[in-house]
């Protein structure tokens, strides 16, 4: 891409504060943003060939979302973790394993999304967010659910199509957790906590694709305690 095209970019993302520029093939980080670290709230990267993302992201001190879907990122920079005002990352479809150690420090967080990469495991980072709504980590290779899990604050945990046999009874902990996705894992129905239904807060269960059938489900103790909140959601949002 030319330096012109870059530069009419940059001009219309310092008026509006969102730089948007995807499918382009860049294969690094544009560092001319470095001039727009005040102005931008938006930074839209994906379908890129980005394989590092720069120490000068932890700059962009107002940037409330940044999304690098479909890149070909391995790791993340410590310096990510200083984006104090970042409510919404996106990084499906790339190449991570692990997320920095600090990024619990990530304060403003509400969406995070880390479909399609390469997890082993719930982060332990993610239970020191207090704002998180939504995560997504579908489509890796995680095979276990921490204790950890338990101090996790978001409302919707996205686990569907990864490797998970073991879960921790912790689960049923998570204070604010409406939504559990487990759909497509290899749970047997003794390894599923029965808290998760006589004893949380979950109303919606997703656990088609798994080890057992369905409808084992419903001789589990519990499970005419998590029907009335189901039913109790439904209601509500009808």
């Amino acid at each position: 891409m030319g330096n012109s095209a870059l530069k009419a970019h940059l001009e219309t993302a310092q008026k509006t504060g969102v730089f948007q520029l995807t499918g382009k093939g860049l294969a690094e980080f544009p560092e001319d943003l470095q001039k727009l670290t005040s102005n931008l709230r938006t930074i839209d990267l994906s379908n890129n060939k980005i394989e590092l993302l720069p120490p000068l992201i932890g700059k962009f001190s107002f940037l409330k979302s940044l999304v690098l879907n479909n890149n070909k990122l391995t790791a993340l920079p410590e310096e990510l973790c200083k984006l104090k005002k970042l409510e919404t990352l996106h990084l499906n479809g790339n190449h991570l394993r692990q997320l920095p150690s600090a990024f619990g420090q990530l304060s403003a967080l509400k969406t995070l999304s880390l479909s399609g990469n390469q997890l082993r495991t719930v982060p332990t980072q993610l239970s020191g967010l207090r704002h998180l709504d939504v995560v997504d980590l579908s489509k890796n290779q995680i095979q276990n659910v921490p204790d950890t899990v338990g101090e996790l604050q978001a409302i919707e945990l996205n686990l569907n199509q990864n490797q998970i046999s073991q879960i921790s009874v912790q689960i049923s902990h998570c204070p604010r957790l409406k939504v559990l996705r487990l759909e497509e894992n290899c749970l047997e129905l003794s390894m599923l906590p029965q808290s998760i239904l006589s004893d949380s807060q979950i109303s919606l269960l997703a656990v088609e694709g798994n080890l057992f059938e369905i409808k084992k489900l419903r001789e589990l103790e519990g499970y005419d305690k998590y029907m009335e909140r189901f039913t109790a959601t439904k209601k509500k949002f009808a």
